[in-house]
Formats: C-alpha cells, structure tokens, sequence
C-alpha cells in the first residue's frame, strides 16, 4: 500500500524547464512517475520532451491533468510563493527540493499553510519514492532527486533528514534484498513541513510496513518528539540514526537545522530518547539496515 504516494499518483512540476528540474523530471518519467504536466509561468502551450503539457499557473495544470501532487525545483527567492501557489490549487502533497529558502520565508508559509488540506515535504530535501515493480524498482512514484535504481519494493519504510543517508539505508536494504514500502526525505531545514513524527504515525498505520529506519540529525527536538511517541504507541520495530555526534556546538554541519545550541539539540539526547523508546541504534551509518533487520 505503501504511504503518500502510490504508482498512479498524477505529479506535476514546477519549474520543469530548468536545468535542475527538467533533468529529474526526465528521471522521473524513465522511471515510470505519472508526471502529467510541468508549470513555468510564461512557457504555457509548450511541451517537455514531446509529451508533458507546461502550464503556466499550477491552478491551470491541476484543472487540465488531476494532478494531485507537485515537485518544486525553483529558485529559492521564489519558492515560497510556489509552495503557496501548490496550496491554493488544492494539491494534496507538495514536495519542495529548493534548498537555501529563507527561514522568514518558510514561517510565513507555515502560518499560511495552516488549515489546508496540503501536505509539505521540505524544503531542502531528497523527495519521496514508492518503489514499482519493475526492473530496478521502476513503475513506482518517485518525486525528487532519490536514485530510483536502489530502490526495491518491499515492506521496510525510511524516513530521514539527511539525503545522501536516506540513500545509504535504502541501498543497504537492497543489497540485503529487503524492499521498502516509501523512503521519505523531510529535508533538514529548521521549518519544514513535514516531521519525523508525522512519517512514523504514517507508517505505523500502513499494513504493508513492517518494520522502519528512522535516521536524525543534530538540533532541534524532532527526534525527541518522534521517540516519546514510538514508546507509547509505534507497533513496529523502528532503527535510529543520528548524525553529528562529533560536530562542534555551535557550528552549522551541512543543514540549516543541525546546529546545537544551548545544550539542547545533541546526539546523545537524541540517541538516549531513542533507546529508552525501545529504538534500535545503529552506532554507525554502514549498519542501519542490520539494527533494523536483527530486530525483525
């Protein structure tokens, strides 16, 4: 069943016809997402490799093609509005890769977001992918930059906030031939849209999730938050992660929101909130499928 998305998930995106986003779009298709229209305000009537119609408002595309879902590679003075533009066309999930957006920004959309039936993923983040049945994976719903290749369909939901360590688990899960039901990227920026929390009710509540990676990072209190409901309430096992337990406090380590400050925010409270949730901790990144697997 999978979460968020599925196969037939009808996906548009926005800024198709940059670089960047026409590139992942292209990926997308190959890997055989439903992306159904491409938004660039001013490019309206054209066409993206001879077969997805470009639109010039997102309100337009969803009139014309369904979609219901949207992946935004835009520039990040402008990606803001676009998360709102998503908003306003009643789209039921957006997924925001933009990175850099400004903290102002994204507090100004949280506020305005409230009460909508949309959801966010991001900004600053990998995407998401539901993994097909065909080769390599393909047939899936793959919305972002993930490497769809890695990916194997299965029953084992991923959830981070670090890119290229969402990879590292679904490629150790692969090569243990250990499919995953949906791997989700929330990005690792101080506001973003969605939570640890929100993906692992998620998956608790997915029959065909059976077991989760749960991987952190330094700063904030999500992972807290995440653990203290895992131990009153998560019916699966669930490994844990937490990257940055040498970074200096008080130093930026690659996200926006992994910075520790005023002794909140550490690994070792992260990874002592986990534990005593009953979560099993991978001492390091090379082991994260093998603390999950050993608990299942």
């Amino acid at each position: 069943m999978a979460i968020l998305v599925q196969s037939d998930t009808k996906v548009l995106v926005q800024g198709i016809t940059g670089s960047f986003g026409g590139r992942h779009a292209r990926l997308s298709l190959e890997y055989g997402s439903q992306i159904v229209a491409g938004v660039t305000p001013g490019k309206g009537g054209q066409q993206f490799e001879n077969k997805v119609p470009i639109f010039d408002t997102v309100s337009q595309a969803v009139a014309e093609t369904g979609a219901t879902a949207s992946a935004i590679f835009v520039p990040p003075p402008f990606a803001a509005d676009a998360i709102l533009e998503g908003v306003d066309a009643g789209l039921g999930l957006v997924v925001c890769i933009t990175e850099g957006i400004p903290v102002n920004d994204m507090v100004k959309v949280k506020r305005a977001m409230a009460g909508s039936k949309t959801r966010l993923i991001g900004p600053n983040c990998p995407g998401i992918v539901t993994p097909g049945t065909g080769k390599d994976s393909t047939g899936g719903c793959r919305i972002g930059i993930s490497p769809g290749y890695i990916h194997k369909q299965g029953n084992i939901g991923v959830v981070s906030r670090s890119g290229t360590l969402t990879y590292e688990a679904v490629w150790q899960l692969t090569c243990r031939g250990v499919g995953q039901s949906t791997c989700v990227g929330i990005g690792g920026d101080p506001v973003n849209g969605t939570s640890h929390l929100d993906v692992i009710q998620m998956f608790n509540d997915d029959p065909d999730t059976h077991g989760i990676i749960m991987i952190g990072e330094i700063g904030g209190s999500a992972e807290e938050e995440a653990a203290a409901w895992i131990k009153q309430h998560c019916r699966k096992p669930v490994a844990g992660f937490i990257a940055g337990a040498t970074a200096p406090p008080g130093r930026r380590m690659g996200h926006a929101g992994a910075i520790v400050s005023g002794g909140k925010g550490t690994a070792a409270a992260k990874i002592e909130a986990l534990r005593d949730a009953g979560v099993g901790i991978a001492d390091t990144p090379s082991v994260m499928a093998d603390t999950l697997l050993n608990m299942m």
